[in-house]
């Protein structure tokens, strides 16, 4: 939709090419001519023979057209933007590897595995967990940690069907960097300068594909030297590249090292996000640039980093689907995103909690002869979630709630000398936790898993929370998030709203 309007502004007209009918960008009055076609290289062939247009631009469509730029480049098509060349370099792993190693930049140890024994072999080398993934494929699908050796066995056969389907026979072997920091970039790039659009840190840990995970802007846990070493690390992979327009990286961050993950050399499902928070519109300006427009030109420099902060938080289609689990991993699975602006961190994250539709009971104060109220909130975590889970449990009950946990959750809390009540597993038989669920008494549930059994054993669980409207977190650190926003919210008495334009105009 910008980039249309921003070529418009620049005198161009434009063909839309889409399929989907649900979006905005497919209304007739949007562009001045609207294709709905699949986007296939013969379909967008027959279009540009048709249409004859100055030049295509890939970048707007996500992954899907962006496979077809070095193809479309071969059957004589002229690419606005970032070159076919520049895009293969960024998404064939070999070529990524040596730009990474050109500029001294760090990524997580990988290798590539053209079949199941090849794929047992690098995961040895590289020392267990291991992501999994075939190449070429979107939103993660047959992507997952493998903790152990049969666990990649059970993925790997998934892995190479996937990998086959997307018509290649590689599958990507990583290092998994546990209890690492995510961290999303945006910039735009002309060939000669790169501007950062903003700097987001994923609420929660590496391993929760970036398309699900939280995220905040300006980060809130990160130094000022890994946030500034960050967006250098950007400005190199962008005029290395010899990017045109916009570009996604994706960081890991452990301790103070910074690793890149993957670089996506198109406009990212951030963007609009980042572009509401700061202000500034992106993908008019990324529009421009592939029209021959330079940034000096435009006037564009780095966003100042906003006073207020902005969190994204994804929405599931959990309820609409019998039988589908609701843990966070690798693969996609939000079907869009909502957001909360504030003047904090836990502000905001509470605003976005209550667009996003979960229901946060707040405990009574009490009052007269009304006793106080005393909501539940359910922890049951893996042994290295249980410290962090002891300080979950005493802010909660500080803010009013009491505690029940699952037997060796409990015990954890109990030696913290914080009251617990046990309640069994569904494996273990009732009264178990899913009746105290459909009870109504539970206003909040923790629950992190290791291990495929684990997952599946915990699986009734996660189903009745989400049939039952009660917000629940499979990651710690999104847990942690939510304590925060329950002290504020508990505090404060009430939200305060105001319009995008008053929180860019500070």
């Amino acid at each position: 939709m910008h980039a249309v309007q921003a070529l418009r502004e620049l005198g161009f007209e434009t063909v839309m090419v889409n399929c989907n009918p649900e979006t905005v960008s497919t209304d007739y009055d949007t562009s001045d001519r609207l294709y709905f076609e699949p986007l296939t290289l013969e379909d967008v062939l027959a279009i540009c023979d048709e249409e004859q247009p100055v030049g295509v631009i890939v970048q707007f469509g996500g992954q899907t057209p962006l496979k077809l730029a070095v193809p479309l480049e071969k059957a004589g098509v002229k690419l606005l933007g970032t070159t076919a060349d520049a895009i293969d370099r960024a998404e064939d792993r070999g070529r990524f590897d040596e730009v990474l190693t050109k500029l001294s930049l760090k990524r997580p140890r990988s290798g590539i595995a053209t079949g199941i024994d090849g794929a047992y072999k690098i995961a040895e080398e590289i020392g267990y967990p291991v992501l999994v993934r075939p190449s070429y494929v979107l939103g993660g699908r047959a992507m997952t940690i493998a903790y152990t050796r049969a666990e990649l066995e059970a993925y790997v056969a998934l892995a190479v069907e996937a990998a086959r389907d997307a018509g290649t026979q590689s599958i990507l072997i990583d290092e998994f960097l546990k209890d690492a920091i995510e961290v999303d970039v945006d910039c735009v790039a002309d060939g000669r300068r790169a501007i950062i659009g903003g700097v987001m840190q994923h609420i929660e840990e590496a391993g929760v594909h970036s398309g699900d995970s939280s995220s905040v802007l300006p980060p809130h846990s990160l130094s000022p030297e890994i946030v500034g070493s960050i967006e250098e690390q950007t400005r190199m992979l962008a005029l290395e590249l010899g990017v045109v327009g916009l570009m996604n990286v994706q960081f890991a961050v452990k301790g103070n090292a910074v690793y890149i993950l993957e670089v996506n050399p198109r406009a990212s499902r951030t963007v609009p996000f980042v572009s509401k928070a700061t202000g500034r519109p992106l993908a008019k300006i990324a529009a421009k640039v592939m029209a021959g427009k330079t940034l000096d030109e435009l006037g564009a420099s780095d966003v100042e980093v906003p006073r207020h902060v902005a969190v994204k938080q994804s929405v599931f289609p959990f309820a609409k689907f019998p039988g589908v689990d609701t843990i966070l991993g690798p693969e996609m699975r939000s079907t869009g995103e909502v957001m909360g602006i504030a003047d904090t961190f836990a502000r905001a994250f509470y605003k976005s909690m209550i667009a996003a539709g979960l229901d946060v009971k707040l405990p009574d104060s009490g009052g007269g002869n009304k006793p106080a109220s005393r909501p539940r909130v359910f922890i049951s975590v893996k042994d290295a979630d249980k410290p962090v889970a002891c300080i979950i449990a005493r802010r909660m009950r500080a803010a009013g709630y009491e505690i029940i946990a699952t037997r060796g959750t409990a015990a954890a809390l109990q030696r913290a000398r914080i009251p617990a009540e046990v309640i069994n597993k569904v494996a273990e038989g009732g009264p178990h936790v899913v009746d105290a669920i459909r009870g109504g008494t539970i206003a909040m549930v923790v629950n992190t898993t290791l291990g495929a059994r684990e997952v599946s054993d915990s699986y009734s669980l996660r189903r009745q929370t989400l049939l039952a409207n009660i917000p629940y977190f499979t990651t710690i650190a999104a847990a942690l998030a939510a304590c925060d926003a329950i002290e504020v919210a508990r505090g404060d008495g009430g939200v305060r709203v105001r319009s995008l334009q008053e929180w860019g105009a500070e």
